[in-house]
C-alpha cells in the first residue's frame, strides 16, 4: 500500500546574519545552507498494517507524512501510494486517503458537525446513498449521532477526535494517517479512541501509519514500529524486538519470610536494587540471558520466597535509549 524509496527532503536556511539584500541574493543562487529533515529513508508498509512511526520532535515525522500525502515534495527519492506518486497523480491519490491531525480539525468550527460532513462529502464527490451507508456504519463504530446537531466548537476534545476521524474516513480511504489522535485527552477518553482506532484497523481493514508522542498507543495498537531519529531510519521492526535488541532489565520484587543478606551480585548473574533492608529484594536481569525460573532458585538458597511481582521495561525508556 505505501512504498518509500530514499526518500530525502532540505530546507533551504537563511542565514539570518546577513543583511535582507544578501539572504535575497543567497536564496536566489541557491547559496543558502541547506538542513536535512528527511535523510534516505526507506521502507513499505502492506495492507492492513497498523504502523507507529515515532521519534522526539524535529525528527522528521511531520515532514514524512506531508511527503507521504502529497503536500511537500520530496527533495529526492520516490512514494508510491498504491502504485501512484502522491506528487504527480494527487486527485487519484487524495481518494485513497485519509488524514487525522490532532492538532488540527478537518471540520467546520461553527457549522454542526453533520453539516461539515455534507460538505466533505461533495468534495470528494460522494453520492448520498453511499454517504448514508457511510454514516450509518460510522454511527455504530463512533457513536455520532450522540453530537451530529451538535457546532464543532462545542464538542469536547473526544467527541471532536471521533467526528475527526469520521470525517477521514467517510469517503472510504484505504489508508489512514493518523497524527497525534491521542494529544490533550483524558485518559478514558484514550481509552476510548485506541479501541476506536483498533476496530478501524481490524473491522474496516484499513491500513494505518500513526505519529504520537504516547507509548501506550504504540504498545496497544501497532503490530510494527518504525523509529526516526534526525531525518533517518533508526529501527523498523516490532514492539518486542525492540525490547530484546535495547535490552534493558527485566525487575523482579521478591518478598522473602524472614529478613535477608543482599547476595554478591557477582556470583549469581543478576544485580540488586534498592529493597526495604529486610524481606523485601529488587533484582534486575536479562530474560535472554537467566530465565525468571532461574533467577528464583538461586534467590532461594538466601531464604524461602513468600511472593514475586516480575515488571517488563516500560516502552518510553527502551524509546529513549533508540534515541
Amino acid at each position: 500500500m505505501i512504498e518509500v524509496n530514499h526518500l530525502h527532503k532540505s530546507f533551504r536556511m537563511p542565514s539570518k546574519d546577513k543583511s535582507r539584500w544578501k539572504r535575497l541574493k543567497a536564496w536566489a543562487t541557491g547559496r543558502e545552507p541547506a538542513k536535512d529533515a528527511v535523510r534516505d529513508i526507506s521502507f513499505t508498509i502492506t495492507k492492513g498494517e497498523f504502523v507507529g512511526y515515532i521519534g522526539p520532535n524535529g525528527a522528521g515525522k511531520s515532514t514524512t507524512i506531508k511527503m507521504l500525502t502529497g503536500i511537500l515534495h520530496p527533495t529526492s527519492g520516490e512514494v508510491l501510494i498504491d502504485g501512484l506518486s502522491p506528487h504527480k497523480e494527487r486527485r487519484k491519490v487524495v481518494r485513497r486517503l485519509g488524514v487525522v491531525f490532532g492538532q488540527r480539525s478537518q471540520l467546520w468550527w461553527d457549522l454542526p458537525v453533520r453539516d461539515s460532513f455534507d460538505i466533505l462529502a461533495a468534495m470528494y464527490r460522494t453520492d448520498e446513498q453511499h454517504k448514508k451507508r457511510m454514516l450509518a456504519e460510522l454511527d455504530d463504530l463512533l457513536t455520532l449521532h450522540e453530537f451530529m446537531d451538535t457546532p464543532v466548537r462545542k464538542l469536547s476534545l473526544g467527541q471532536r477526535m471521533r467526528a475527526d476521524l469520521a470525517a477521514a474516513m467517510l469517503h472510504e480511504p484505504d489508508i489512514l494517517f493518523l497524527d497525534e489522535p491521542t494529544i490533550g485527552l483524558d485518559v478514558v477518553a484514550k481509552r476510548n479512541i485506541r479501541k476506536l482506532l483498533a476496530s478501524v484497523n481490524r473491522e474496516f481493514g484499513k491500513t494505518v501509519l500513526l505519529t504520537t508522542h504516547d507509548m501506550d498507543d504504540i504498545e496497544e495498537l501497532c503490530s510494527r514500529v518504525m523509529v526516526i531519529n534526525h531525518g533517518a531510519l533508526a529501527y523498523d521492526g516490532t514492539t518486542q524486538e525492540l525490547r530484546e535488541r535495547i535490552g534493558l532489565p527485566t525487575i523482579l520484587r521478591v518478598t522473602f519470610r524472614e529478613s535477608v543478606a543482599v547476595p554478591d551480585n557477582a556470583q549469581h548473574g543478576f544485580s540488586v536494587g534498592d529493597g526495604n533492608g529486610g524481606t523485601e529484594l529488587t533484582v534486575h536481569f536479562n530474560r535472554h540471558e537467566m530465565q525468571a525460573m532461574e533467577v528464583l532458585r538461586r534467590l532461594e538458597q538466601f531464604g524461602a520466597v513468600v511472593d514475586m511481582h516480575m515488571e517488563e521495561p516500560d516502552f518510553e525508556d527502551v524509546i529513549h535509549k533508540v534515541y
